[in-house]
């Protein structure tokens, strides 16, 4: 629709409002008693006979999406929350009143309530013969064309309650997102753990490698950060404090760039669990996520970024250093930072001088990691790159750490946690000596973790699944999933 055209149907809007005002007729009222919904009436009237007329009265109000006006009567297509019906205005059958009125003030985009009765067309149509029309919200500006509609992705995400009014399937995403969330709530509860609440705002940040947002603390007259994890060391502080089954769901923040699976402000779930290591989360988990995809998706089986995926096969095991060499022939332990540099070069994998071993490694992981099907769990990596999680007791080298792949991707993060505070102090006085030699994401010092430990932690398993298990589940980008996903202000 060309600008011209859309400022005449706003002008003429704003014409019918004025007059409606001065009728005396308010066009925003505060409440209308809305008794039915689309889909209960489609359900509920589903074996109705074409043609039959019943004296059932319904009472339902929604948004106006088609008009159409053949003279003695007039269609049009409502729709609420839960679907579509259509609308009759019929002469000699609907009052003349309701009739002027409908014709003269109701435009598409409009919020209407509508009383009347059940009844389905000679085409087979379940409508509503029109008895009484209430303007419940006049639209001013035009809905975009049905068929047109928004095709712009930024423009789509930026105007997201357009994009949903259009394209009801916009909607039924956030309902399985919602379904999503319900079930990784309702699994953890079930299995005994209590949900908590931590601190967004923290000193030192931890739990995550990644660069964190600042802000400044008024009250304070300090410098503080946005939490990168679900509260990670306050979680473990807990355990501390004697809880034994705990999680967190909420907001998390990583000042890193935007990508197909990444964004910076997003919803993350983190348990902990006393008594347990890495054996037993891994069975916990492999049963979470078969509950979470069964609620959310209905299904085990799915297809997602070109993989066929099927959660209810056996979830192989694979060890972080050995898949590594095998596909690149790269031996954490044996070669040296510049036969690393050597191989990313040879893989046209770009990357920053000066890089840390560590930063390295984790590079040709992510190339590496593209090739795996799944499901799988990762395990066994080296402590160089997991400063928070407990040393095998078979190799000292690695930890008992595990993390969900499929697709490609790393979906869920979990390990035996460190609570020996000796250790844990030379890990982070390690991440330090990263910070110091430029590295943003390397995790910060945390004294007071650090002496909360010396108190005694319990052998602890902790595990952490992000909104981007819901993205592949459903096969759409992190940012797709975001209902008002932050963006540039517009010019």
């Amino acid at each position: 629709m060309n600008m011209a055209r859309e400022d005449q149907i706003i002008k003429e809007r704003e014409r019918k409002l004025k007059e409606l005002k001065k009728q005396g007729i308010n066009p925003y009222p505060n409440k209308f008693d809305k008794k039915n919904h689309c889909l209960e009436l489609q359900e509920k009237y589903l074996k109705l006979k074409k043609e039959k007329v019943t004296k059932d009265r319904v009472k339902i109000a929604g948004r106006v999406m088609t008009i159409r006006d053949i003279g003695k009567i007039s269609f049009a297509t409502l729709q609420d929350f839960s679907g579509k019906i259509q609308i009759v205005l019929q002469d000699k059958k609907t009052s003349i009143k309701e009739i002027k009125f409908f014709k003269k003030f109701i435009d598409v985009g409009d919020i209407i309530g509508v009383e009347g009765t059940i009844f389905r067309t000679k085409r087979g149509e379940l409508s509503i013969l029109a008895s009484k029309i209430q303007l419940l919200s006049k639209s001013l500006k035009p809905l975009p064309e049905k068929w047109h509609g928004l095709k712009d992705e930024e423009e789509r995400l930026r105007k997201r309650y357009l994009d949903m009014i259009i394209n009801p399937n916009v909607r039924n995403l956030f309902i399985k997102k919602y379904k999503f969330w319900k079930a990784v709530r309702g699994f953890l509860l079930k299995k005994g753990f209590i949900e908590v609440e931590t601190p967004v705002l923290e000193n030192t940040t931890g739990g995550a490698d990644a660069r964190p947002f600042v802000t400044h603390y008024n009250a304070l007259d300090i410098d503080v950060y946005l939490r990168i994890s679900m509260g990670e060391l306050w979680q473990k502080r807990l355990m501390i404090g004697g809880f034994e089954k705990i999680f967190e769901l909420g907001r998390q923040f990583r000042n890193e760039g935007i990508s197909a699976e990444h964004l910076q402000d997003y919803t993350q779930m983190e348990f902990y669990w006393a008594y347990a290591n890495y054996e037993d989360g891994m069975k916990l988990v492999e049963e979470m996520y078969k509950y979470i995809a069964k609620q959310t998706i209905g299904n085990l089986k799915f297809k997602t970024r070109g993989f066929n995926i099927d959660l209810g096969k056996k979830w192989k095991r694979i060890d972080y250093v050995s898949e590594i060499k095998k596909q690149t022939g790269i031996d954490f332990f044996k070669n040296s930072i510049k036969d690393i540099e050597k191989k990313l070069k040879n893989l046209k994998i770009k990357f920053e001088s000066n890089l840390s071993k560590e930063r390295l490694i984790d590079l040709l992981w992510k190339y590496c990691r593209k090739k795996i099907v799944g499901p799988a769990f990762l395990i066994h990596h080296p402590i160089e790159v997991s400063p928070l999680a407990k040393r095998s007791s078979k190799n000292p080298k690695v930890v008992e750490r595990f993390i969900i792949i499929f697709a490609g991707s790393e979906l869920g993060n979990g390990y035996s946690e460190l609570n020996d505070p000796i250790d844990q102090e030379q890990r982070f006085k390690r991440q330090t000596e990263l910070r110091k030699a430029g590295d943003e994401e390397a995790q910060m010092h945390d004294k007071d973790f650090v002496e909360a430990l010396k108190y005694g932690m319990p052998p602890t398993c902790g595990f952490g699944l992000s909104e981007r298990l819901f993205a592949y589940l459903i096969d759409k980008s992190v940012r797709e999933c975001q209902i008002f996903p932050l963006l540039k202000p517009e010019k």
